[in-house]
């Protein structure tokens, strides 16, 4: 008997005492594990994520996470060979396990990396800047985020065993929130095999991470409003779930990402022969053989103008004739076999739903070559593409041959593609081929209420563009009704999704202990010693210099004029200047009195502040006109150590008022200030 697949719980692998259910190889039916969950507590996995995971997290700022995921992705990719060479067993080429193992190992980095520069040295992510709510501004309103003291249950489908998991793992592990992953059993091999390695590594918290090798059955019994269920897979499983009394009752989050009848639309500016008629039969091609076309973004339906349906279907079995199915590590082979028997006869079903009112016109199911296999063992099948002359058939808008089909159907102007399109009842994503920038914008608007990603893809950019079905992880990945109503991915907004988003109302003092950010009103520290003085560890929010009054006159602003050559009338010409309705006469330059105020809070000496690397949100709203004179008023706003250098980054609220206390500007001054010690 092969092996039987562990679960990990509650800190241990678990063995079940059954002999579980077979897991056959793709390619020829082979054993090559069983899996069971029999016997295992899920009551006990939920609270030891709770009560474990959570707090173990909650101990660490979205940086040291994300330092721990840059560190687990990089500790994976050394191994990877293991992983590639079991992946063949699920029917997948090289090509197909670089989509799924890299994709998902390049998920983490991406996730890693965006977090550094994007969210705070923190645990806390303020949403948007505060809301004044009464007119002294005592009274503020901020959005904050926090993690939700729950667990974040994923559901996978069993096309990628690696990316599926790792790109839910991702943000919520930046989240702070712990995980439960559940495979799909035909995969989970595979999944086992990589999570394994995850917890040897040692990288992450104790508890953040376990993992369920078998039956779900019950799971969701045990969850209750502050954990989440993110689930990929059929449509029917998607509504059977939402249906649960603790999604229903209880609040439990759920996101759903179902199998989709995706479009591609080659546009009517394209002519044969052209570059992007190349590109749209190409990038078909791709997404019908990648995984086998078991991708929920695989093209299932591409529309193309009535009158090129001939030459597309004749350019698309040219390349489709190139493909050679076979076994996966076979000389030769571009395409593998499909997950498993059982799913080459869903395939062959929906097909068989399919064909009452369209056409093979690319492969033939029956009869076909493998390479390096036995079809009659394997679960292969050939490419198979189909035409749709029916306008009113609604088969190809329903039903979705999930593996190497994709169905041509013709359109005659913009607005018919769209209706087209949007008979699949909500996609993951379409793509366009089109070079005509006032087609696509139709197009885009039309496509974008029923898809969550749509691609645009010409010359210009299919160097670098990813492809039709390459889910990006600073992209939201989702889509509306049919594809499951939800979203996964999306950079900040994939880990803000496992977040509890709170309006606070406080004082300034308040707020800016809450977010750990100095907020406008807030108690200011002026204790006589210059805050460029000061490391990070000396360093705190709130910490002040005033400089200044600085008178400005009339030769400041006519050498500035004329240092710079910024000759703008209304600092140069009196008369034109005087009628300028906003000015009345001359006035200062915006950048003379932002260069004016550096000069006054700028301590020269050598320091800790080691460099200025930018300003934020400058705004000038009182004009400076000659004789005003100007004082600065310079607070430590935010305060963000690099765990990976010896400095940090501090943004300080800057403040510039004219001798009668108007603001003449506002704006945030970015430094990189050395740690010190303890920092």
């Amino acid at each position: 008997m092969s092996k039987l697949l562990e679960s990990y719980a509650a800190g241990r692998w678990y063995t079940a005492p059954d002999e579980g259910t077979p897991l056959l190889s793709a390619v020829d039916s082979s054993e090559v594990a069983r899996i069971s969950a029999t016997g295992l507590d899920l009551s006990e996995m939920v609270t030891y994520a709770r009560e474990v995971g959570g707090p173990a997290l909650a101990k660490l700022t979205f940086h040291e996470r994300a330092a721990a995921l840059k560190a687990l992705a990089l500790t994976l990719m050394a191994g990877k060979d293991e992983f590639y060479a079991l992946s063949t067993s699920t029917g997948a080429t090289k090509r197909d396990s670089g989509v799924d193992i890299d994709g998902g190992f390049g998920t983490l980095l991406s996730y890693a990396s965006k977090a550094r520069r994007e969210l705070p040295n923190d645990t806390v992510y303020l949403d948007g800047a505060f809301e004044q709510l009464g007119k002294k501004g005592t009274f503020l309103g901020q959005h904050v985020y926090t993690s939700r003291r729950g667990v974040a249950v994923q559901i996978n489908a069993f096309n990628f065993p690696v990316w599926g998991f790792l790109e839910k793992l991702a943000p919520a592990f930046i989240a702070g929130v712990p995980s439960i992953v559940k495979p799909a059993s035909q995969s989970a091999y595979l999944t086992e095999l990589v999570f394994r390695r995850i917890i040897e590594s040692g990288l992450l918290p104790e508890g953040s991470v376990q993992l369920l090798s078998g039956s779900a059955r019950g799971l969701l019994d045990h969850l209750g409003g502050q954990d989440s269920v993110a689930f990929t897979g059929s449509a029917d499983t998607a509504a059977t779930l939402r249906a649960h009394p603790n999604v229903v009752g209880e609040g439990v989050h759920f996101n759903a990402e179902a199998d989709s009848l995706n479009a591609s639309i080659l546009g009517s500016d394209v002519e044969p022969g052209s570059e992007e008629f190349d590109l749209y039969v190409k990038q078909l091609v791709t997404e019908m053989t990648v995984k086998a076309g078991q991708k929920c973004t695989a093209i299932r339906r591409a529309f193309v103008p009535t009158a090129l349906m001939d030459d597309v279907i004749a350019a698309a079995e040219a390349r489709l004739s190139r493909v050679v199915v076979g076994a996966p590590d076979a000389e030769g082979v571009t395409m593998g076999a499909l997950a498993s028997l059982e799913q080459r006869d869903e395939v062959l079903k929906s097909l068989r739903g399919l064909t009452k009112t369209a056409q093979i016109v690319v492969g033939d199911p029956e009869n076909f070559e493998v390479v390096g296999a036995d079809k009659a063992t394997g679960a292969f099948l050939p490419p198979i593409l189909l035409r749709s002359d029916d306008k009113d058939a609604t088969e190809p808008h329903d039903i979705e041959a999930f593996g190497p089909v994709s169905t041509v159907i013709g359109y005659e102007s913009t607005d018919e593609v769209i209706e087209l399109a949007a008979r699949g009842k909500g996609s993951l994503v379409a793509s366009l081929v089109t070079c005509d920038s006032a087609l696509a914008r139709d197009i885009v608007l039309g496509l974008a209420p029923f898809h969550g990603r749509v691609l645009v893809l010409n010359r210009d950019d299919a160097k670098e563009s990813t492809g039709h079905g390459s889910p990006l992880p600073v992209l939201v990945h989702g889509g509306p009704g049919r594809a499951g109503g939800g979203e996964e991915l999306g950079g900040i907004r994939g880990i803000l999704h496992h977040m509890q988003r709170t309006a606070v109302q406080a004082t300034p003092d308040i707020l800016t202990a809450v977010g750990n950010k100095w907020v406008t009103g807030s108690q200011r520290n002026d204790d006589g010693i210059h805050p460029f003085r000061k490391n990070l560890a000396q360093l705190r929010i709130g910490d002040t210099i005033v400089g200044g009054p600085r008178q400005v006159t009339l030769a400041d602003i006519d050498h500035f004029a004329e240092f710079t050559g910024d000759t703008f009338y209304a600092h140069t010409d009196p008369e034109a200047a005087a009628a300028n309705p906003l000015f009345g006469g001359i006035v200062a330059h915006g950048y003379l009195v932002v260069s004016l105020a550096a000069g006054l809070f700028v301590e020269p000496n050598p320091g800790p502040v080691l460099a200025n690397f930018g300003v934020d949100n400058l705004r000038f709203l009182t004009p400076v006109k000659a004789d005003d004179s100007l004082t600065v008023t310079l607070t430590a706003k935010l305060i963000t150590p690099r765990s990976s250098a010896d400095y940090g980054e501090v943004r300080w609220d800057a403040v510039v008022v004219n001798q009668d206390g108007d603001p003449a500007a506002t704006y945030d001054v970015l430094t990189l200030v050395a740690k010190g010690e303890n920092a």
